[in-house]
């Protein structure tokens, strides 16, 4: 068990989607069923709410500045000047989305779901730059955590219901030969957000596991953190050196949560995480 602290003592009722931005120095991470985009700054305790105009599943840097925003009805680009434009705007009632992640190519893979939950009503899309939109998964039920090897001809992904952590091939035509690098046992919670570190392996939120565990490219179970929150939902490296596993948390739906469930906490000196790209468009 390794310890944890409280990066910034929170109220999410969904917090999701923890970024580090290397060309801020700071941890982005937001909440999704109260539309609020979260920056935190480690060197000064700096911190920052804005408000979204609908619920909002994932949020990155972009390479020109600015942030590429995963929301409801579509994919939107928010400029440095806080000027919005949609991206690519796909209106399905009932549905709305979910994790995201920015892939080397630096290409936008947005998760969708239904709000119900419903089997087969999400999708993962591929966007780039230029607003081309791709359905890369069709038929997934609540599509969340994706992440990429280092040397990217591995795409890690889950669908939470499945209770595994899928991988696939990936290359430039996209992604192939699907197959479990392992899967969660009963009891144990459901895989969630993820993130790949510096040496490939896998670590993974446990939504109602209070737990996030990291697993080899091999799938064996490597590490394993204990979290006082039951409902973690995503974890991301951050800091100077990419050492600090930042983890978000969430309180709906439990009629008592602690009271540190919807906060952002952190693990220092976890490891050593990616870089990872910002958004090409």
């Amino acid at each position: 068990m390794t310890a944890y602290e409280v990066a910034v003592e929170a109220r999410a009722a969904l917090g999701e989607g923890p970024t580090w931005d290397p060309v801020t120095g700071r941890l982005v991470w937001l909440d999704i069923l109260g539309m609020r985009i979260h920056t935190y700054a480690p060197s000064t305790g700096q911190r920052t709410i804005r408000t979204t105009p609908q619920h909002i599943g994932a949020v990155k840097p972009r390479a020109g500045g600015g942030l590429v925003l995963n929301l409801r009805d579509g994919v939107g680009l928010l400029d440095p000047d806080d000027g919005f434009r949609w991206l690519h705007h796909e209106p399905v009632a009932g549905r709305r989305a979910n994790d995201a992640a920015v892939a080397p190519d630096g290409s936008l893979w947005a998760g969708t779901m239904r709000y119900d939950a419903a089997a087969g009503g999400g999708t993962l899309s591929r966007l780039t730059g230029d607003g081309t939109v791709r359905t890369v998964l069709p038929d997934v039920t609540v599509s969340n955590g994706t992440g990429w090897s280092p040397d990217g001809r591995l795409m890690y992904y889950v669908d939470t219901p499945t209770r595994r952590v899928d991988v696939f091939d990936h290359d430039p035509d996209g992604v192939h030969d699907r197959r479990p690098l392992v899967e969660i046992e009963e009891g144990a919670g459901f895989p969630d957000g993820l993130t790949v570190d510096a040496e490939g392996c896998v670590w993974v939120a446990l939504w109602d596991g209070g737990a996030v565990r990291r697993y080899t490219p091999a799938g064996e179970l490597d590490r394993v953190i204990t979290l006082p929150a039951p409902r973690t939902t995503a974890c991301a490296f951050g800091g100077p050196g990419l050492t600090d596993l930042y983890i978000t948390t969430a309180r709906t739906g439990l009629p008592a949560p602690h009271p540190l469930a919807g906060s952002l906490l952190v693990v220092p000196d976890a490891g050593r995480g990616l870089p990872q790209p910002a958004f090409a468009g």
